[in-house]
């Protein structure tokens, strides 16, 4: 009788679940459920209004995501939870939010509902972005040595300025909270009862190190002295490594999900780092982006080395033996959606239903026509700020070489490439820095879908690209961790490397550099690195002059 594993990804719209045959490698059911409030970024489901850069989220969402998706997975594949050995779950990160000791978060508590605090904060929370420069600024002062493992910057969207903005714009809730926890974390809480830490989020998003551990009491005091014991009171010390096993399935966690009691629960995980063993990838030098929404770029190496910008290096952070190192951007998907839903005019939105296609079917093939140069055009792609290799919520986008003449599909373009350009960046910096960089593989909506796209990554990037052969990546990868964590004597395995190797699945679809696209591309991106220094490193900051203008400074 064949044996499974489920694996839930929790991204930021929406939660899916993919339930894997751990003799084949088949993904025979998927599920998908969309979160009923969704990202709230302009004001809480009472009608709050938030500020600027917010973005928030409900837990109740997600367990609506557990309750909805495993059992369909399970009643459209006709299998029985007794055949289900294990479970594992990935996030966004640092996605995170604010509890009680059992887990309560405090935006369910009524006298609560109101307090934008309360609630989670998504990835791409960036209202706290004045506390990570304030801790950047005093990281230096003090000679830090955990600021050159995360490039020199901590982000606005990791857990410690997320935390500090809490204590500081309502203290509160930061008094009345007993942990601030990651949401991967929580929800494997809620599943099996057990509190527990994992070293993914702990070692990317929280500063902590393997072999260091977190920052020292006396960092954390100089931030405000009501922080200085901020790991002991809201946090904890005991990481648990990827891979482990959480604990099992409780009352409540069958209740909700239809498994059984005591079916072995993964410790959480990062939605892009679950994805690196889904696609077979096993050793350094090896790529992978993760291309939704925003991108997320990891690679294995053997040598800890300091990369500019990079969102960290991590001691078995992606898999255990290597470290792990992270970058990525925080606007791909974001940067084609805007421009779809505020610039395209209607007359494009006929044609394309004229021609059975959506908004963006329409101009992907448009813009198809198009060759590099043509239209003109150069973008920086930090509608969303720029993670790597500047670290700095605070920028934003950039199209230039307009005329009277330009056409949506050509500006469409210009953002593609602009994010291509992008990577190229984070690529180059790497290799700069003594990371190889020597294969590119993809995953995500937009590698399975749109050609275009990574047509010109790959001429943009000189470099040929592989794409995951699972439309659900991250969830085939966390179904993986959710096999080694029944371990191999209750019909899982016995390591990540075992099933990646057996499992992890690529297309035979390779998309190779065009020699006469890569040459004008060369050229493209010389002009948009001079603009990336000119406006990203303080030469010109133009765009944080505005922004504060905008918010009445």
């Amino acid at each position: 009788m064949a044996k499974y594993s489920i694996g839930i990804d929790y991204g930021t719209l929406s939660g899916r679940a993919v339930l894997l045959n751990l003799e084949t490698g088949q993904e025979v059911a998927t599920s998908v459920k969309n979160y009923t409030h969704g990202v709230m970024d302009n004001e809480l489901p009472d009608g709050t209004k938030l500020g600027p850069d917010w973005a928030l989220q409900h837990p109740q969402d997600y367990l609506e995501v557990l309750q909805t998706t495993i059992p369909d997975v399970l009643k459209k594949a006709n299998v029985s939870p007794d055949d289900v050995v294990g479970l594992g779950i990935d996030f966004t990160a640092c996605t995170i939010l604010p509890t009680y000791k059992d887990g309560t978060p405090l935006c369910m508590v009524e006298k609560y509902k109101s307090r934008p605090h309360a609630y989670v904060k998504l990835w791409k929370h960036h209202a706290a972005q004045a506390y990570a420069n304030k801790l950047n600024e005093i990281a230096m002062e003090r000679n830090e040595s955990f600021l050159q493992r995360y490039g020199g910057k901590i982000s606005s969207e990791w857990a410690i300025a997320k935390i500090w903005q809490i204590l500081e714009e309502d203290e509160e809730i930061y008094n009345e909270m007993d942990r601030f926890i990651e949401a991967t974390d929580w929800v494997v809480m809620m599943l099996t009862g057990n509190e527990t830490r994992n070293s993914c989020t702990a070692g990317y998003k929280a500063i902590w190190s393997k072999r260091e551990g977190f920052p020292s009491n006396e960092f954390f005091k100089a931030l405000n002295p009501k922080l200085e014991h901020v790991i002991d009171e809201k946090f904890s010390r005991n990481i648990l490594p990827i891979g482990s096993k959480a604990g099992e399935i409780n009352e409540f966690g069958a209740k909700l999900t239809g498994l059984n009691v005591g079916t072995a629960v993964a410790v959480g995980n990062v939605d892009a780092h679950v994805s690196v063993p889904a696609v077979g990838i096993t050793e350094p030098g090896k790529m992978l982006m993760i291309m939704g929404t925003s991108t997320c770029h990891m690679l294995l190496g053997e040598e800890e080395k300091m990369v500019p910008g990079m969102c960290g290096v991590v001691e078995d952070g992606i898999l255990p033996g290597y470290l792990g190192y992270e970058a990525g951007q925080s606007c791909v998907g974001d940067h084609f959606y805007w421009f779809v839903n505020n610039c395209v005019p209607q007359e494009y939105f006929d044609e394309a239903k004229k021609l059975g296609l959506d908004i963006h079917q329409y101009l992907t093939e448009k813009a198809r026509g198009l060759k590099p140069g043509q239209s003109g055009l150069l973008a920086l792609d930090w509608w969303n700020g720029n993670r790597s290799v500047l670290v700095d919520a605070d920028l934003t986008g950039l199209l230039i070489g307009c005329t009277l003449l330009t056409k949506p599909e050509e500006i469409y373009r210009a953002l593609i490439e602009a994010t291509a350009f992008g990577t190229r960046m984070i690529v180059e910096t790497f290799r700069e820095s003594g990371v190889p960089v020597k294969e590119l593989y993809a995953c995500g909506g937009i590698a399975e879908k749109n050609s275009l796209i990574m047509q010109i990554y790959s001429d943009v990037t000189n470099m040929e690209i592989r794409i995951s052969d699972s439309p659900q990546t991250p969830a085939l990868g966390a179904a993986m961790f959710g096999a080694v964590a029944a371990g191999k004597e209750k019909s899982g395995y016995e390591d990540i490397y075992d099933i990646a190797k057996k499992l992890g699945k690529i297309k035979d679809v390779v998309y190779r550099p065009i020699p006469e696209n890569v040459k004008v591309y060369d050229k493209l991106f010389a002009e948009y690195k001079i603009l990336h220094d000119y406006f990203g490193r303080g030469l010109n900051d133009v765009m944080k002059r505005l922004k504060k203008i905008k918010q009445g400074e």
